[in-house]
């Protein structure tokens, strides 16, 4: 969600921190700002624009709860230029989305805060922190004026009031009475060249200025807002401070010791967030997933050896294989769409390896008390390796005593990785659109392979079987192109959907979590309330919500449930329902009156979800079009989920 940004430089980098935020948009924000310090010296750009119009040695910021580009305006009326400088966008959690809630925020010291007032401290934050409260009283106590809802104002004062000449023992000081989930950056006013970063739970990187940048260090919280800026990337440990100064830098954990982290080379395409001829990134993202696919199979001709070779992430520790033996039973812990290809892999994994396998919410699963398993697989799944209920019920489960841990992830540098002994990564690419569709279906292309290879250490499965599988799933990007030619005939459903306001999706077995993941995307960017149901529940309660006003979408692969699914839709229609069927060419459903049939190019055996899901996605798309909502950045809803 929020993103950060910032710098320390000789020259004006006003421009890279704007560019650094029109690059964190797809994560969501409803606010952005930036604060520069005006006695950073900067070089003359011939244009005139200089500093002098701004008050010496101080502190300036703009904000907006418009868009990054109204932002720019701002920061170009008002001549903003410096080479030291921290800016955000805001996804609003304490306090509603106003600018007075807007990052950066300041801290002027005890007293209240008039026309006249000098600010002290300028930062901006990702997280959330828990004790804020406390903290609160505690500064109010001590003739601290708040001028926000925020949480992240409390950390501008502490700092403030901790401040004894030195910004960075101040920031460490302040990290340590701070509980819950932060990334920061700060500022000070007597200190026109320095920067402090710091983070516990949320993600933070430093960028180390190289060739023509050499000497200039910067801050972010995702590396792609250094596109083009650097690729020389260190990524924060938890706890993690760091010193950013002209010419230096240096990192301490959180007791103040000093450490060193690993420089390393990060290529953040900037490109890969161009639109193109597409109108949305979301239906740029759908049909980028061939492509997706066959980057994430890419290499894997056999399961033994080189799919084990591929989950195995030197120097993790014991390799795949090894571990896939000793194993007993699967945990899968996810959040959101993630979830539902958990959800979809459980089937394939208790079929055809035999595992008992075990899905949970991420976000509950710490909250409960659990029966520890050591001889069980923890699999984390998801998009950026940054969620945070994902790692920390993963940092749950290790606690208890999980040794065995993978994760499958579409980012090769988050902390995801670096934290489980085995990785998956999968190849989407850069996803920009809220609403997940490449992501997850590399994540069930990714989750197969993972049943492949247990069944394969777990002698289940066949030199025959592996071939046939294996070929079925290089055959895959074909499939998809061939579903995404449905497009001109989903659109005329989604005209229909448009006037809707409720929607039921079934599936059953193997694409009940599909049916589930329709359900979410329609909900997410069109607004419609949806909701998914085995279709063999339909009687014990959904039955009673059917009229002609409530579409029904059905998944009805030509699979062992068709019979059973034939027969919860004429429930349907017995109550007057409108049905709307993905059937498969063979599975003998016909479009009637109240009965719409797309059919499906070919029938897919287990990979079938892979399939079904994409006529869900741009069924979402296209009524979220027909309804003309916000498709890319849908209301209240953020990309990477770093909060609690």
């Amino acid at each position: 969600m929020c993103g950060i940004v910032g710098a320390v430089s000789r020259r004006d980098t006003v421009g890279v921190l704007v560019q650094g935020l029109q690059r964190l948009e797809y994560r969501g924000y409803d606010s952005c700002g930036l604060a520069i310090h005006t006695a950073a010296q900067v070089q003359d750009d011939g244009s005139g624009n200089s500093r002098s119009s701004l008050p010496p040695a101080s502190l300036v910021r703009t904000r907006s709860t418009a868009r990054v580009a109204d932002l720019q305006q701002q920061i170009d009326t008002d001549h903003i230029r410096s080479g030291t400088g921290i800016a955000h966008t805001r996804w609003a959690t304490h306090g509603a989305p106003a600018v007075h809630n807007a990052h950066p925020h300041f801290s002027h010291g005890r007293g209240a805060v008039t026309a006249q007032a000098v600010a002290r401290v300028a930062l901006v934050h990702n997280g959330i922190i828990e004790n804020y409260e406390e903290l609160r009283l505690r500064l109010q106590a001590r003739g601290y004026v708040f001028v926000s809802q925020t949480d992240t104002e409390v950390i501008a004062h502490l700092v403030d009031a901790l401040y004894d000449g030195d910004l960075f023992a101040a920031v460490l000081a302040a990290t340590q009475q701070l509980y819950g989930a932060y990334a920061i950056a700060v500022m000070h006013k007597d200190e026109p060249h320095r920067v402090v970063g710091a983070r516990s739970g949320s993600p933070l990187i430093v960028g180390v200025g190289t060739g023509p940048t050499e000497g200039e260090h910067f801050l972010a919280s995702d590396a792609m807002a250094l596109a083009g800026v650097t690729d020389q990337i260190i990524y924060l440990e938890e706890g993690d401070v760091v010193d950013l100064q002209m010419g230096k830098y240096w990192l301490t954990d959180a007791q103040g010791q000093a450490v060193t982290r690993p420089v390393r080379t990060v290529q953040a395409h900037s490109g890969a967030v161009e639109l193109g001829p597409y109108r949305h990134y979301m239906q740029k993202e759908i049909f980028e997933q061939p492509r997706a696919i066959a980057d994430t199979l890419e290499g894997v001709q056999s399961v033994m050896p080189e799919l084990f070779e591929a989950v195995n992430l030197p120097p993790a520790g014991e390799g795949a294989y090894a571990t896939f033996q000793a194993i007993d039973s699967v945990l899968m812990l996810a959040c959101g769409t993630s979830y539902y290809s958990a959800c979809t892999a459980k089937y394939w994994l208790e079929e055809m390896v035999g595992l008992p396998c075990q899905v949970e919410v991420a976000s509950e699963y710490r909250y409960r008390t659990s029966v520890p398993h050591p001889q069980q697989l923890v699999v984390t799944i998801s998009q950026s390796g940054e969620t945070a209920d994902t790692l920390a019920a993963l940092r749950h489960a290790k606690s208890l005593g999980h040794t065995h841990t993978l994760t499958i992830c579409n980012v090769a540098t988050s902390a995801m990785v670096r934290e489980c002994k085995l990785a998956y990564i999968t190849h989407a690419g850069v996803e920009i659109g809220v609403a997940s569709t490449k992501a997850f279906t590399t994540q069930l292309a990714a989750l197969f392979l993972l049943t492949l290879a247990l069944a394969q250490a777990k002698g289940r499965l066949s030199p025959e079987a592996e071939a046939q599988h294996l070929r079925d799933m290089r055959h895959l990007p074909k499939a998809l192109g061939d579903v995404l030619a449905l497009e001109p005939r989903i659109m005329a459903w989604a005209e229909a959907f448009a006037a809707k306001e409720n929607a039921l999706f079934l599936g059953r077995g193997l694409h009940y979590p599909i049916a589930l993941e329709g359900a979410l995307k329609l909900k997410e960017i069109s607004y419609i309330h949806a909701e998914a149901y085995p279709a063999g529940e339909l009687k014990h309660g959904p039955l009673a919500l059917v009229t002609s006003a409530m579409p029904v979408v059905t998944v009805a692969p030509n699979d062992a449930l068709l019979e059973k699914l034939k027969s919860n839709m004429q429930e349907v229609r017995a109550r007057g329902g409108v049905l709307y069927v993905l059937a498969d060419a063979d599975s003998h459903i016909t479009s009637t009156e109240g009965l719409n049939v797309i059919r499906m190019p070919e029938h897919y055996g287990p990979l079938s979800p892979l399939l079904h899901v994409v006529p869900l996605q741009l069924l979402a798309y296209h009524t979220a079009l027909a309804r003309g909502t916000d498709v890319d950045k849908p209301r209240n809803l953020a990309k990477s989920v770093t909060v609690e």
